[in-house]
């Protein structure tokens, strides 16, 4: 379900949740991306379920270090697999920053999401 459309009390039990990590990156005091593990599938996979740069900190080199940094996060719980999506909304850069980094294709799917209000 969309994040959006959780009531309060649903996010806070997914952000809350001993199973989920959360990451932010600061440059100079000013929060410039998060991250979020979920290892509620531990220890068969672990899932990169966001990660992002906030506009103006993108295209200085700071996603291969965050990434870097979330996925020895993740590595830390000693999952089977490591995964993480990516999508036509997301940055048309990420697909290729997550193969650099090692990840690699293993399917594609389409879905019809609404706009949001």
């Amino acid at each position: 379900e969309m994040r959006r459309r959780m009531d309060d009390d649903a996010l806070a039990a997914i952000i809350h949740a001993t199973t989920t990590l959360i990451d932010v990156l600061y440059v100079d005091g000013a929060p410039a991306g998060f991250v979020e593990i979920d290892l509620s599938q531990a220890p068969e996979k672990a899932e990169i379920e966001y990660f992002g740069l906030i506009g103006e900190f993108q295209g200085r080199g700071l996603s291969k270090f965050f990434l870097s940094c979330a996925i020895h996060a993740a590595w830390q719980h000693d999952p089977g697999t490591l995964v993480i999506q990516t999508n036509s909304l997301d940055s048309p850069r990420a697909l290729q920053l997550y193969q650099k980094m090692g990840f690699a294709p293993v399917g594609t799917s389409q879905i019809e999401i609404e706009a949001w209000d």
